[in-house]
């Protein structure tokens, strides 16, 4: 189903090498919007346009789908060649809007898990339904201490990271590999948290021998409005390929399933 605007609309990629590069295929075909690489668009007086067969057309909206800091070269990283020169002095002078807005990834900051609660708290004066999983802040003190004697028991993460990078698993880990993390963790403290071990399902997958266990997550999808609070049937279930892997993520080798949402006895 195409998207019934006026607005020329454009996703975003970083190219054909991201390993999420098939998903933003998919969204590009089902929304009926160009996928856009950094050389399809370019910006002149503060607007942005895309070249097409047709000529250049004047962009609306773009749907990013790379990190703040390679979004345009003139404003963050000057050595990126994945941003458009010049998109955030467009979006500055409001001729393009930007999804998701530059800066919201502080959401994503895992430093910001930990206050889950206490936003639920104060925004919404509402007790959480559901628990949040232990996470040690490195910056603490306590916390620190904590983790630097029990490495070998916890998953440490970059506060900053994504896409399963810069991970430890310590259960996984070897002792050389978790003593290189601690030197890591003291030499900046701020930029870790850690939490405990999480034991994943398992599913049969396809596999090169054959159908065999893999630890997966489901991912669900939430829309919100001011009004209501909708989960949408189905959602992403992410696989990990490795066997004995807890690492769903693309990007490190991790794969996707099809999601089945049984309702009133049938498959919908």
């Amino acid at each position: 189903m195409q998207w019934q605007t006026e607005s020329e609309v454009v996703v975003l990629t970083p190219g054909r090498y991201n390993s999420a590069y098939y998903e933003h295929t998919f969204l590009a075909r089902k929304m009926g919007v160009p996928l856009a690489n950094s050389y399809d668009l370019f910006v002149e007086d503060n607007k942005v346009y895309i070249k097409t067969i047709g000529g250049r057309e004047q962009v609306d909206i773009v749907y990013r789908r790379l990190d703040d800091a390679f979004l345009d070269p003139l404003a963050f990283r000057p050595d990126s060649i994945l941003g458009v020169p010049g998109l955030m002095s467009a979006y500055r002078a409001g001729n393009v809007m930007i999804a998701n807005a530059p800066g919201t990834g502080v959401a994503d900051d895992k430093s910001i898990y930990p206050y889950v609660d206490e936003m639920i708290r104060f925004y919404l004066q509402e007790e959480p339904i559901l628990r949040n999983v232990p996470t040690w802040q490195c910056r603490k003190k306590d916390d620190f201490d904590y983790v630097m004697t029990h490495l070998d028991e916890l998953v440490v993460k970059e506060t900053q990271g994504s896409g399963g990078y810069g991970m430890l698993i310590g259960p996984k880990a070897t002792r050389e590999e978790i003593e290189a993390y601690r030197l890591r963790i003291i030499a900046d403290p701020a930029g870790f948290i850690a939490q405990p071990t999480l034991s994943l399902s398992t599913c049969p997958s396809c596999v090169e021998e054959g159908i065999a266990p893999r630890h997966v997550d489901l991912r669900p999808f939430v829309l919100t409005s001011p009004e209501q609070v909708r989960i949408v049937p189905g959602g992403l279930t992410r696989v990990a390929l490795r066997e004995g892997s807890l690492v769903v993520n693309s990007s490190q080798g991790g794969g996707v399933k099809d999601t089945w949402v049984l309702r009133n006895g049938g498959l919908s």
